[in-house]
Parts: C-alpha cells; structure tokens; sequence
C-alpha cells in the first residue's frame, strides 16, 4: 500500500517533465488532499514505483 511520508529531503536536481492534463489533475488532487507539495508526491510515487520494480529477466530467472 502506497503510504505518502514527508521525508524526502534534499530533492536538489531540477528537471522537466510533462504529464497528461488527467494525472496531472489526479496528482495535483492528492497532493493538496494530503497537504504535501506536489514534487514531494511525485517523488514518492517514484520511490514507491522503483521499490516495487521487477525487471522482466529476474522475474524469468526466479520462475525457473
């Protein structure tokens, strides 16, 4: 379960991203929902994505 935390810190590294206007607006949501800025939801979303990958070739390996 996704669980927003507010300690993210030193996120230092400007870049450009472009998102759809629909998760834009979702994100945007939450984001004021849960009184958090919404570069610190996007950076969770990412954690949580990148804490939760499987790459297609260690999920091969381990079905072996």
């Amino acid at each position: 379960m996704f669980k927003l935390e507010k300690n993210l810190k030193k996120a230092n590294i400007p870049r450009t991203i472009r998102f759809t206007e629909t998760l834009f607006e979702q994100l945007n949501q939450i984001a004021s929902d849960n009184d958090v800025s919404f570069n610190l939801l996007v950076l969770q979303c990412c954690q949580y994505a990148l804490d939760h990958y499987e790459d297609d070739s260690s999920k091969e390996n381990s079905d072996k």
